[in-house]
């Protein structure tokens, strides 16, 4: 399995009057983490833009457990349980970090589209050299 944690920090312009994370933002933090782990593995958006494809979010789905707060530090944990195919589903857990509560959960699922003519593929065969390491037992 594929799995990578990422750190962000909640910034006051993140914030919503009641003084709480926004609910919007929890999206930019799995883009953070899913990014951010998409770098780790050597497949940076622009690595695979520069090799004709490109990955739109398809579906997404959120789940809130508690509220994270201004300056709080969060934990953003990003998932890949499959190897991907024509999707990539990519499963997140957010942590307030030093109270130790998941404060959401939730999917990013991202599809493969050849850049040139803008229909759907398979994940190509970089994608997969670079990710299948993490899925051999």
């Amino acid at each position: 399995m594929l799995k990578h944690y990422s750190y962000v920090r909640v910034r006051y312009a993140d914030t919503d009057q009641m003084k709480y994370a926004y609910n919007g933002k929890y999206f930019e933090y799995f883009e953070v983490g899913r990014t951010e782990m998409m770098r780790e593995v050597g497949l940076p958006y622009k690595v695979i833009e520069d090799n004709g494809y490109f990955m739109p979010v398809i579906e997404t789905k959120i789940t809130f457990h508690s509220p994270a707060f201004y300056d709080e530090l969060l934990e953003v944990e990003t998932r890949v349980e499959q190897v991907p195919t024509s999707k990539v589903h990519i499963d997140h857990i957010v942590k307030a970090k030093e109270r130790d509560v998941v404060v959401a959960t939730g999917y990013v699922e991202l599809a493969f589209l050849n850049a040139k003519t803008y229909k759907p593929t398979r994940a190509p065969k970089f994608f997969i050299d670079a990710v299948k390491k993490y899925y051999e037992v």
